[in-house]
């Protein structure tokens, strides 16, 4: 038994640092399993290599004093063991979803920053359109009667453009925001796919795209909000016929299945590049210039929030919403959870 206190220090380092040393490569070498096992290995080490010191420098001699101290040094670890599992655990946790957070933090932060830049510039096409177009009539540069009436179409037309644009940017924020409130009741999807169809036969005739439902003779009742739900399927029946050249065709269908109802709107339209398919729910996200549809006048057609925003409703419906590329064309699917008849 050590009798001064350097011989002391010596002894209990010459105890306990291979305890340490043992557990820090049992540490390492369970790096890769569960966190329990790694929390309990933290915990017993210093444990251990306390128990180690106190019989070095006890000089080997078991005493009755040295059985009472290894009591204590086990009931301490039996209960220091499993609260660092739970604490470790639930720090992990903590950790895990500050990370979550932060990314998420970061991703909106990115996105707002794509979307300031996107309205800078999709903004600034009609705007500079309709100041070159009434400087002109103010100017008296135009005084046909058939130029003026032309011009005062087009006027109309870019203004109805940014209306739009004005539109998706107010319930893109309101998505954003959490601000978004629906009043859900039940809804047969077969209506709201009818009405859908109506609404759009016009641009699709115009477009010379063949747009045609395929529905069951059943009811297919979802909790939804039917303008909400309508707009989902009107901007995915858009986006569809918009990225269809001539001739295609647009089909929308719905059924049930796995207790679920679904919406399908399919084109025949050139895909989505596969680089695209992560981000096309992305707000402004457009993508490559196959998927990427211009007007006559070469100014996209699309605000870049059709997607986005439909995405965001059917999250606000407790459903999902995907794309897929199929042999020919893409798919858009959504999935709603069925009600009761």
């Amino acid at each position: 038994m050590p009798e001064d206190t350097m011989q002391l220090i010596f002894f209990a380092l010459a105890c306990s640092v291979p305890v340490v040393l043992i557990g820090a490569v049992i540490l390492r070498a369970t790096s890769n399993r569960s966190l329990t096992t790694s929390m309990a290995v933290l915990v017993l080490i210093p444990t251990l290599s306390t128990l180690a010191g106190i019989i070095g420098v006890s000089g080997l001699m078991f005493t009755h004093e040295l059985q009472r101290t290894a009591v204590v040094l086990a009931v301490v670890a039996a209960v220091t063991v499993p609260a660092a599992i739970v604490l470790g655990r639930e720090q992990a946790r903590k950790t895990v979803w500050e990370k979550q957070i932060r990314e998420q933090e970061r991703a909106a932060e990115r996105s707002r920053r794509e979307l300031v830049a996107w309205v800078s510039h999709d903004l600034r096409t009609p705007l500079a359109g309709i100041r070159a177009m009434s400087e002109a009539l103010l100017d008296g540069v135009v005084t046909d009667s058939a130029d003026l009436a032309r011009y005062a179409e087009q006027i109309g037309c870019e203004t109805d453009r940014l209306s739009r644009m004005v539109d998706d940017l107010f319930e893109m924020s309101k998505i954003n925001s959490g601000a978004l409130r629906l009043e859900l009741e039940p809804v047969d999807l077969r209506e709201l796919i009818d009405e859908v169809l109506a609404a759009n036969r016009t641009t699709a005739e115009r477009a010379r795209v063949a747009l045609h439902a395929e529905q069951p003779d059943t009811r297919i009742v979802v909790a939804a909000n039917d303008h909400a739900l309508g707009r989902v399927l009107t901007n995915l029946v858009s986006n569809a016929i918009a990225h269809t050249p001539p001739g295609g065709r647009v089909a929308i269908s719905a059924g049930c299945s796995n207790g679920e109802a679904w919406a399908r709107v399919e084109d025949t339209g050139p895909g989505i590049a596969e680089q695209d398919l992560p981000r096309i729910f992305e707000v402004a996200y457009r993508g490559t210039t196959a998927r990427s549809p211009v007007a006559a006048d070469g100014v996209p057609t699309g605000s870049g929030l059709g997607l986005a925003i439909a995405a965001g409703l059917v999250e606000a419906h407790h459903g999902d919403i995907t794309a897929e590329n199929r042999d020919t064309g893409c798919r858009f699917e959504v999935r709603l959870p069925l009600t009761e008849n």
